[in-house]
């Protein structure tokens, strides 16, 4: 009889990042603790501090671990394509459906994402953040290059316009739902405005 395959453990560090995952989501950054990280991890404060030093590390560490994800998919599905505006048509699709299959994360990028902490200094913009931003900066002078975008437009305002917009949308529907705001559209809206606002800013 063949022996069956016994699921691999997960790691202390890996246990430590879903657990802060999961809590800063639902209790947010500043209310959850190292202890209650800890004791839904299943491990130790040494081992958190082996990891990660503090909660801010363990932040970092949960938006560094998606960009991970993200950033290689993204190059794999765009580096064939020609065209730089379908370019940014696939990854806008693929940003807002990762966040629509994980909604902790999305919590996190929208509410926690680009908060000043500390003494008024401490953003978090981990290395695979600012990968993306180079990404999408690529993509937005390959447009400028070929004359494809109104040339008025300085390409890293229309990359942070468009950016902005997305999570604009995005946590407005995401606060639509446990909140009074009034944000009844739905995510195939926000992809459908995502298009209107690149048709806009094309030389067309």
């Amino acid at each position: 009889m063949p022996r069956q395959k016994t699921p691999a453990i997960a790691s202390s560090r890996d246990r430590l990042r879903e657990a802060a995952k999961a809590l800063f989501a639902e209790r947010g950054f500043e209310a959850t603790t190292t202890a209650a990280i800890c004791r839904l991890a299943g491990t130790s404060q040494s081992q958190l501090i082996k990891h990660f030093t503090d909660k801010q590390g363990i932040l970092e560490a949960v938006f560094e671990h998606t960009w991970e994800q993200i950033n290689p998919a993204v190059r794999l599905a765009t580096e064939s394509i020609d065209l730089p505006w379908y370019k940014l048509k696939i990854l806008t699709d693929m940003i807002l459906g990762f966040l629509e299959k994980d909604h902790a994360i999305r919590t996190l990028f929208l509410l926690e994402g680009r908060r000043i902490r500390g003494a008024g200094h401490m953003i978090v913009l981990v290395p695979g953040f600012i990968e993306f931003i180079k990404t999408v900066d690529g993509i937005v002078k390959e447009l400028a290059a070929r004359g494809e975008m109104k040339p008025y437009l300085h390409p890293q305002v229309f990359r942070s316009a468009l950016m902005g917009a997305v999570e604009g949308m995005l946590r407005d529907h995401m606060l639509a739902r446990t909140s009074r705001l009034p944000a009844s559209f739905t995510e195939s809206d926000i992809r459908a405005m995502v298009s209107t606002l690149l048709s806009l800013c094309m030389n067309n």
